[in-house]
């Protein structure tokens, strides 16, 4: 598997996003663990999850908070090979409520706590990689940076990441954390393109992109090639999914871009692990950006 770099790690060029796996319409825990375990046979080392990554209460009768973290816990204990390699990266600071409502909690107390609760659900010592999900408009970003850069010192996690961030607080969490920011987390894919931007400074800044629903969401891959039809076209000339040709062409815009492609099915992260292997032209990468135009 190509390798690329999140911080001093190296890890697969193409990740596995756990969402799918623990919210509504979910599959089985055996699909699931299955799931996760033909990723790591097709050689991804990174998995993406949050402690928000459940339903909600009120539908399942009691509180799944870390439902996801848990999951991947229990898959990499179970695998059989050796997972040492593997970072797994969680994140803080979104909630969902008992009816399934995703809240906001940017406060400094909970992100610390939060983090130690994911870190003893996924039974390490330290967090690989440790996100805020997303900004609360309620406390300052940079009062909830400072969380992070304590958790950091305290070594309650190895490296810091930001998601759902804009140019301006991509600067300010690099101000405030230094070295122990390395990766940013933006939605992006053929559908959304406005994260061009954060992109772009993280790869001035050498920070990593992971793009998430880089296929355009759990709802709309399905149609992704009839969406998009330049994707279409460029995955017929090759003989392979319009999946692996989105990822390849995200993979194509900057050695910093690692996708991190959710799945449920085994199938569907063992396509998605062989955009790896596919080379798409100048000219075909030059096609797929100007369709988004």
């Amino acid at each position: 598997m190509q390798q690329r770099r999140i911080g001093d790690r190296q890890v697969s060029a193409i990740g596995l996003g756990g969402m799918p796996m623990s919210v509504e319409g979910r599959p089985d825990r055996e699909r699931s663990i299955a799931t996760i375990h033909a990723a790591l046979d097709a050689g991804v080392t990174l998995i993406d999850t949050a402690d928000a990554y459940h339903q909600g209460a009120e539908a399942v009768g009691h509180d799944e908070t870390g439902h996801n973290e848990t999951l991947i816990a229990e898959a990499l204990r179970s695998w059989g090979g050796d997972t040492s390699d593997v970072l797994v990266a969680t994140k803080g600071g979104h909630l969902r409520q008992p009816d399934g409502t995703w809240t906001l909690d940017g406060r400094p107390e909970h992100i610390k706590a939060a983090a130690k609760a994911s870190a003893e659900r996924l039974g390490v010592d330290a967090i690989d990689l440790y996100q805020y999900h997303r900004p609360d408009p309620e406390v300052p970003y940079e009062e909830t940076l400072g969380a992070f850069a304590e958790l950091l010192e305290e070594g309650v996690i190895r490296a810091a990441g930001i998601s759902n961030a804009d140019p301006e607080q991509i600067q300010l969490a690099h101000r405030v954390l230094g070295d122990g920011l390395v990766a940013v987390q933006n939605q992006f894919s053929p559908a959304f393109r406005s994260s061009l931007p954060e992109l772009e400074l993280c790869a001035e800044l050498g920070l990593a992109f992971l793009p998430w629903s880089p296929l355009g969401g759990m709802k709309q891959a399905a149609e992704l090639s009839e969406r998009h039809a330049a994707f279409g076209r460029v995955a017929e000339e090759h003989g392979v999914s319009p999946y692996q040709v989105t990822l390849a062409w995200e993979l194509a815009l900057s050695p910093t871009v690692v996708p991190i492609p959710g799945a449920s099915r085994p199938q569907s992260i063992v396509d998605s692990a062989k955009a790896v292997h596919l080379e798409l032209t100048p000219e075909q990468v030059a096609e797929l950006t100007a369709s988004g135009d």
